[in-house]
């Protein structure tokens, strides 16, 4: 039987956005990949845990956010593993469960020029595919063997902008799909 090609999409997500959203049909509709899994990061091992909003709360967004599309779906698998959550062990963990699946890592182009700075970076490169996107300013670099560069449409568009925008009391109408605005007013987040 083929293994349901799947590509993972981790990320804290504080809030999911119409930039992450425009991203993932993008691999879908480019034919990377047949599912992707929004992977709530409750931990990312590069960034401040304190600054985070609570991981179920991130989740929730997600969920409303993708509700509509079948090819996505809202994963907390990260929420039981140790902390802080290293990419190696997520993608050992997530084949070890779901063998059904070929799983394919999908990252920023900011991301991959650091990534030899991943923990145990050679053996993600070794043992997965892997999808590097754009982000701003960035150019299509050298890629080796396994690596792909997705030439898609880029947002101008941050979690961090809107949370910005929230602090301040301006819209973030079309930054963040409209149930996603609801709950974010409706739970006084980012104030």
């Amino acid at each position: 039987m083929e293994k349901i090609r799947t590509v993972i999409f981790g990320g804290s997500f504080d809030p999911i956005h119409v930039g992450h959203l425009s991203l993932a049909s993008e691999v879908v509709a480019s034919g990377l990949a047949g599912e992707v899994w929004f992977l709530v990061s409750p931990q990312n091992p590069h960034k401040e845990a304190c600054r985070l909003s609570d991981e179920n709360v991130r989740m929730q967004m997600v969920q409303l956010a993708i509700e509509e599309n079948e090819k996505f779906k809202a994963s907390d698998f990260e929420f039981t593993l140790p902390r802080p959550s290293y990419t190696i062990n997520t993608m050992s963990a997530l084949e070890k469960a779901f063998p059904d699946r070929e799983f394919v890592l999908l990252i920023g182009a900011d991301n991959w020029e650091k990534f030899d700075r991943w923990y145990r970076h050679e053996e993600i490169l070794a043992r997965y595919e892997i999808i590097v996107y754009p982000r701003e300013n960035s150019l299509k670099p050298e890629l080796p063997a396994g690596v792909t560069w997705l030439s898609a449409k880029l947002h101008d568009v941050s979690s961090t902008q809107i949370r910005e925008l929230v602090a301040k009391g301006c819209s973030i109408s079309g930054l963040v799909v409209p149930a996603v605005q609801v709950f974010i007013d409706k739970n006084n987040l980012y104030r």
